[in-house]
């Protein structure tokens, strides 16, 4: 279970790994997936061969040993050339957004955790979402709401709506999380929600055409948010939302992400000595020729650099409040 319903239940990631479990199995930062425990299911990578069997009753975050590296039960073992070693992770909603399988192009961490503060969830909100896609979005804000608040989202998709439900199903988020075929565009969102939202989200191609739906959907005070790729959907939604929306403002995140690892760094003096020959330095005493000489020219380092491949433009967040209307202003 990635959201924990019950506060007395221990987390997913305070107990061991059971048969059925679903496992964010780690190779590296850039490369994970999740894998369904089942009894003498096997894992084959470029590290190895992976034995379910041996996952069963380890915590979350063990370290296993693929079939070469004799690391067995324990734990231990070489992992050389005969076989590496991987790490086996709890779910949570960052790492299912990084492993699920992709219907729909994703909202990310960035985006997503500015979506989940900037409408200000908290449990037991009521939020309504269109569309569903891969879920990406839809998983975090159950988190948020929980374990008392609901998730009402809505795909146009039938068959995406469908996938979207098992992957709800086999995390264990059915109790949080609705999901419905409905064209929210066209339609609206149902009347059976009217002034009972907290919170709506819409990532629409046309969100204008939704927008007079969800001013009827939301509570006094509620926040709407729109998704939107192109700055032009954003200028169109703006204007709709003028009419019964106050606060508006839209923002795009630009993520830079930095790549930390061990090194051998090459100290200034040694590329000085290059080019214009040996500087003087104190050398200390008692110290055998030549041994301060090599020290300055390497040293053990933790080097950090941006990484090569960083994600570029994902789109624009609007965010507007519900102004309160003429017949529920304050007394």
């Amino acid at each position: 279970m990635m959201v924990p319903l019950d506060p007395s239940v221990k987390l997913t990631s305070q107990r061991r790994i059971a048969d059925g479990d679903t496992v964010v199995v780690y190779e590296r930062h850039d490369a994970m997936r999740a894998v369904a425990v089942r009894a003498g299911g096997v894992l084959q990578n470029r590290f190895g061969v992976f034995r379910h069997d041996d996952w069963i009753g380890r915590p979350f975050g063990s370290k296993v040993y693929g079939s070469g590296g004799g690391g067995g039960k324990s734990g231990k073992g070489g992992g050389g050339k005969a076989g590496g070693f991987v790490h086996l992770l709890a779910p949570t909603p960052e790492l299912w957004t990084l492993v699920l399988s992709h219907r729909t192009q994703i909202l990310y961490i960035a985006d997503i955790s500015l979506v989940v503060a900037y409408l200000e969830l908290v449990p037991g909100c009521v939020v309504l979402e269109s569309g569903t896609g891969s879920g990406s979005l839809t998983t975090s804000l159950a988190r948020a709401v929980s374990p008392h608040g609901r998730v009402h989202t809505f795909d146009f998709h039938e068959q995406r709506a469908a996938s979207a439900r098992e992957d709800f199903e086999r995390n264990g988020l059915s109790s949080l999380i609705t999901v419905n075929v409905r064209d929210i565009q066209g339609e609206g969102f149902p009347e059976e929600h009217r002034g009972a939202a907290d919170a709506v989200f819409l990532d629409l191609p046309q969100p204008w055409l939704a927008i007079p739906s969800v001013g009827l959907m939301l509570r006094q005070d509620g926040v709407l948010c729109s998704f939107s790729p192109c700055i032009e959907q954003v200028q169109r939604a703006c204007e709709a939302m003028r009419s019964c929306f106050t606060d508006i403002r839209t923002f795009e995140i630009l993520l830079r992400t930095y790549e930390v690892r061990d090194g051998a760094l090459k100290s200034t003096t040694a590329n000085e000595e290059a080019t214009v020959g040996p500087l003087p330095q104190k050398r200390k005493k008692n110290a055998p020729p030549g041994e301060n000489s090599d020290c300055s020219r390497k040293n053990s380092s933790v080097l950090v650099r941006p990484c090569s491949t960083a994600r570029g433009h994902t789109g624009y967040l609007t965010f507007a409040r519900l102004r309160v209307g003429e017949g529920q202003t304050e007394s």
